[in-house]
């Protein structure tokens, strides 16, 4: 097998970022050592230089739904590729292909199109599905189309996830509707995880989902009550539980900086994700797309239906860990809530990490947070340009 070093990276090692060496064998990273440790090179097939550039964790993005003009709900084979490939260009190493409210033949469609792309994909893998809707209350529907949403249905969803053989990861739903508390037991019983967004919850309601088995909330603050001093809602009782994490879309448009650094704040590098929940505007940019049934506008970024709702997102991984940073997030936080949360999350403990034993999925940034190149498991996926890889 093959064995590499990459050397002249900065690694952080902890909070502190370090001149390192990082050495691959089959796949794996073997060792990660500060150059001011080492008194000889180990010998090996190839060395990477990577000219004193930022070495970070493949990054993971457990909610996007499309890029490249390819929407991963579309019944293609191709899409889901397609969404692989726009993933390593921005940094992603590891997503999780993520539905919109449908009819169920569309949603089990998806569901085949993944599963049969896994293993398959040309950059990013799949790590599995992560199911939003369609059971989400339709006074929080946002983008979700309201003649696709119904309640939580355990016959239905037992029906999904016969056709997944395992691959649902994490299911979005509202769990104030009738059979929400029963589907989020389900749920768990089948080692899922149960998330909640584009509900209604009340404070109280918001703890009995969380105190029966609700972990995570999709899209924090956006597709749900809003906070108000006598009406918490659902953002301050995820506050408030230490095992429940939470999803950011750092995109400057859905939320403050000043709402991101509170949720930083309050749930902490590792209870807090960055996604970027994007349609298939992501790597286009402005123009008129169909989404989730809908005639969506992009227009400077930003991805709305006709009456001003939001419509996803545009963001890339490694915008959003930018825009972290810039909201005034430490850069080793912002790096560990786009890496290592993700995978802990998803029980994924052999990602998002640059450490011995782990995968070889790992990114170089440059000074400006622009991938230079993307490996996932020990192969360059992607480069930047022809000359972005120095090989000796």
């Amino acid at each position: 097998m093959s064995s590499t070093i990459i050397h002249n990276v900065k690694v952080f090692f902890g909070d502190v970022p370090k001149d390192a060496l990082v050495s691959i064998h089959n796949k794996r990273i073997i060792s990660v050592q500060p150059r001011e440790e080492m008194s000889q090179w180990p010998s090996v097939d190839s060395k990477i230089d990577g000219n004193g550039q930022l070495l970070i964790p493949g990054m993971i993005d457990v909610h996007i739904h499309g890029a490249d003009g390819y929407d991963m709900m579309d019944g293609k084979t191709e899409s889901v590729g397609a969404v692989s490939k726009a993933c390593a260009r921005t940094g992603c190493t590891s997503f999780l292909a993520t539905s919109v409210s449908s009819s169920l033949q569309d949603l089990l469609t998806m569901v085949n199109k993944v599963k049969h792309s896994q293993g398959r994909e040309p950059g990013a893998r799949i790590a599995g599905m992560h199911i939003e809707g369609p059971y989400l209350n339709v006074k929080r529907k946002g983008m979700q189309k309201e003649g696709h949403l119904r309640h939580p249905d355990l016959e239905e969803m037992e029906t999904i996830l016969n056709e997944a053989e395992g691959l649902i990861r994490m299911v979005t739903l509202a769990p104030e509707l009738p059979g929400g508390i029963e589907m989020i037991h389900f749920l768990k019983t089948r080692e899922i995880i149960p998330a909640i967004a584009h509900s209604d919850a009340t404070y109280e309601q918001a703890l009995e989902a969380f105190h029966e088995g609700a972990t995570h909330v999709t899209h924090c603050c956006n597709g749900m009550r809003p906070m108000h001093h006598r009406d918490p809602g659902l953002v301050m009782a995820a506050f408030e539980q230490e095992k429940v994490s939470v999803q950011a879309i750092v995109d400057n448009i859905h939320l403050h900086p000043a709402m991101v650094r509170l949720i930083h704040r309050e749930k902490g590098a590792d209870k807090t994700v960055l996604i970027t929940d994007a349609l298939q505007a992501m790597g286009l940019g402005d123009g008129t797309y169909t989404f989730g049934g809908h005639q969506v506008q992009v227009k400077n970024g930003v991805a709305t239906l006709a009456d001003g709702t939001l419509a996803s997102s545009t963001v890339t991984m490694n915008e959003a860990l930018k825009n972290a940073v810039d909201a005034g997030i430490p850069l080793h936080d912002a790096i560990q809530m786009a890496t290592q949360t993700p995978a802990d999350i998803l029980g994924m403990t052999e990602k998002g990490r640059v450490a011995a034993g782990c995968d070889a999925d790992l990114v170089l940034l440059d000074e400006n947070f622009q991938v230079v190149w993307t490996m996932v498991e020990g192969d360059v996926v992607y480069k930047s340009h022809a000359d972005s890889l120095t090989v000796k």
